[in-house]
């Protein structure tokens, strides 16, 4: 079975495996019962019946199973490795994903997109702020859950180009279905010049108007912009926001109309969520923020 990623495509595999093993399985067992069905009673055929029971109710199936327990936790192992080329922490908060790249000149922030160079094994270090999550890209490899307290660990090595999303695999609370992230796989150059990028400060001028009106609604008390006074560690990292393909945790377009309503009528766009609409904010002021938000690239 085809795979965006080698954890994937073995996992595929597997269940190819499984299934074969199953349908031999039936087909023995059903075939068993036909034939003794239609096989007339001798007393003569016992010690052969027992030599059937216990061969093929027995010997056959456990060494085929365990055969394939064993294939299965090898391949357990080589996903939830210790190391990889690219080390990245997530952690699962409600409803979102707060992302972590690990380099040597020092961490780099950023929230709800993981972007991942291709042919490359990226070790994923996950955890939760609050309940159990579970990290899922169905394309690149199998889920982990993500327990508040502890670390598991998960690796995936995508081997084509694209963004093919990600989302929570375990029931967290009422905008469990609406906490997604974009998997975007890069070329390994490309990559390299986005996360060079994403390590930089953000160019905001003091005197931005749109910037004012970030600090004046209290923004900066929830939200960092890197290189700037907003340094809140509430909610997403924002020091590159417009950079993102998506806006509310993989859910809508990047773009200004999007960004306008997320402000002023953001539990109608994400039930439950923490962050405040902020409704009384229209006309000028509401462009001048926006404007500034989406200049954060």
């Amino acid at each position: 079975m085809a795979g965006a990623g080698e954890e994937a495509a073995a996992i595929g595999d597997l269940f190819l495996i499984l299934m074969v093993g199953a349908a031999v399985i039936w087909s023995l067992v059903v075939g068993a019962a036909v034939y003794a069905h239609r096989r007339r009673a001798h007393p003569g055929l016992e010690r052969e019946a027992r030599l059937f029971v216990i061969w093929g109710g027995v010997v056959f199936p456990v060494l085929l199973i365990g055969a394939l327990l064993v294939w299965g936790l090898f391949l357990l192992k080589g996903i939830t490795a210790d190391e990889g080329d690219l080390t990245v922490r997530v952690d699962g908060e409600r409803w979102w994903w707060r992302v972590t790249y690990e380099t040597p000149t020092g961490d780099v922030v950023t929230a709800n997109e993981i972007r991942l160079p291709q042919g490359r094994t990226a070790l994923f270090r996950l955890t939760a702020d609050d309940v159990i999550h579970a990290f899922w890209v169905p394309a690149l490899g199998g889920k982990m859950d993500m327990v508040p307290g502890r670390e598991t660990t998960l690796a995936l090595t995508p081997k084509k180009l694209g963004n093919w999303g990600g989302l929570c695999a375990e029931f967290c609370g009422g905008a469990h279905a609406l906490m997604r992230f974009d998997a975007v796989v890069m070329a390994p150059d490309a990559f390299e010049t986005w996360l060079a990028r994403e390590a930089e400060t953000a160019q905001v001028a003091a005197d931005d108007p749109g910037f004012q009106v970030f600090l004046d609604e209290g923004c900066g008390a929830c939200h960092t912009i890197r290189g700037t006074q907003a340094a809140g560690p509430v909610g997403p990292d924002l020091t590159h926001l417009a950079g993102r393909e998506k806006l509310g945790a993989g859910l809508y377009e990047m773009t200004p109309e999007h960004m306008a309503r997320w402000i002023t009528d953001t539990h109608a766009m994400k039930p439950d969520i923490d962050m405040p609409p902020y409704p009384h904010l229209s006309g000028p002021r509401l462009d001048t923020l926006v404007d500034f938000l989406m200049r954060l690239e």
